[in-house]
């Protein structure tokens, strides 16, 4: 029998060695986004985070369109065309450095993006996605009510046909980029069902007030969508679907990018705390060699690699197109709250500096409480998966 070979050295970075299932092009992608980050977000996201704005994101939003990851996975139109599993790289280095950034290419990309790509008409296709792609204009995507937000069916906002044209009424809520958007896409009751309409921000009637005083998600712009009497031409409309599927299969998309990208908050976290427990010194040595330490570090890189193994998977299995919405469930539900629960650990390792903004600890702990609900609570995804298990829908 041939002598095995030797195994190569232990990567602390990368214990389980998973570098070694991606292609060069995929390091590639992965090494370009995170240099990005490191020269244009991670210097200054502290204070953005501090003074709760995002200066800059028109300008910030083309950079990202020169790199390719605006609708990065989406073909033609100016898209990049990207495997899943290297849209998935992207989101996990983009959310290293923070989840607003992460939030602001997702809801590009992921959802408006991604809805008139697959249900808008040619038409919308060359108006909207090169210039999306490109970063020229910045898209938000209005499923969320302020009365309705697990439950998008119930939805109030309203189009009405008046001749050939919509008059559309209503208000969503918590919508990304809503105030620097120049399209969004909304989502709306109609006599036909649920319809979405590409709708230029510069309509008479729609505005989209900011929303301030949050504690979460701080360095992205946040807003209201006010729609009063906004009328839109007949070709507005997505033609591709009618129902709540049009919607849902968009969540279904930017949620995969949040398996991803968790695990980038999470890794923040953890090195974070690696370098501090190698650094602090406690009873006359490093807290990194007590027994203690190493148990919490030894756990929050398990936790992390078996989400990044998972992510990994999920993105195969959309590559080859056989990822079901039970399984991004599956993702978000895991990789979100084990993101959430490094980050607290590697807060007591930090200790009282876990608190400053000198670190990116608590930046990524309060953020992840957004994430862990949003485009799907925790709640949901465990019913989602309650019934895949089951059969017995307890929805209802």
């Amino acid at each position: 029998m041939a002598a095995s070979a030797k195994p190569p050295a232990f990567d602390p970075a990368d214990p389980l060695g998973l570098d070694d299932l991606l292609e060069p092009e995929d390091l590639a992608i992965r090494d370009t986004v995170r240099g990005w980050a490191a020269d244009r977000v991670l210097p200054y996201v502290a204070d953005w985070y501090e003074k709760g704005e995002l200066p800059g994101i028109r300008e910030l939003a083309r950079e990202l369109g020169g790199i390719g990851a605006l609708g990065m996975s989406l073909d033609g139109y100016g898209c990049a065309g990207a495997s899943a599993v290297q849209y998935g790289l992207a989101c996990l280095e983009l959310e290293a450095a923070d989840s607003g950034i992460r939030s602001l290419v997702s809801v590009q990309g992921s959802l408006a993006m991604y809805a008139i790509h697959r249900f808008g008409s040619e038409e919308q296709k060359q108006r909207w996605l090169p210039r999306m792609a490109a970063g020229e204009v910045i898209g938000c995507f209005g499923l969320t009510e302020p009365d309705h937000g697990s439950d998008p069916a119930s939805m109030r906002t309203y189009a009405k046909r008046d001749g050939s044209d919509w008059v559309l009424n209503g208000r969503k809520m918590w919508i990304t980029n809503g105030s620097v958007a120049g399209v969004a896409v909304v989502w709306a009751q109609t006599d036909d069902g649920i319809r979405g309409f590409a709708v230029p921000t510069d309509a008479p009637g729609f505005s989209a007030p900011e929303i301030k005083h949050k504690w979460s998600l701080r360095a992205s712009v946040t807003s209201e969508l006010v729609m009063d009497d906004v009328r839109l031409p007949a070709d507005a409309v997505l033609p591709g679907v009618t129902g709540l599927k049009g919607p849902l299969s968009c969540l279904s998309h930017a949620r995969y990018g949040i398996v991803w990208g968790a695990m980038g908050a999470a890794r923040s976290c953890f090195e974070a705390a690696v370098d501090y427990a190698k650094s602090r010194e406690q009873f006359g040595r490093p807290i990194g060699g007590f027994q203690l330490t190493q148990a919490k570090l030894a756990d929050m890189a398990v936790e992390l690699h078996k989400g990044i193994l998972l992510a990994h998977h999920l993105g195969r299995r959309m590559d080859a197109g056989r990822l079901r919405p039970e399984q991004v469930s599956f993702g978000k539900l895991n990789n979100v709250r084990e993101a959430i629960e490094i980050c607290r650990t590697a807060r007591t390792i930090l200790g009282a500096n876990g608190i400053s903004l000198e670190y990116p600890v608590m930046r990524h702990a309060t953020n992840l409480e957004s994430v862990l609900t949003y485009e799907g609570t925790v709640e949901m995804h465990q019913l989602v998966l309650g019934k895949a298990l089951t059969g017995i829908d307890a929805f209802r």
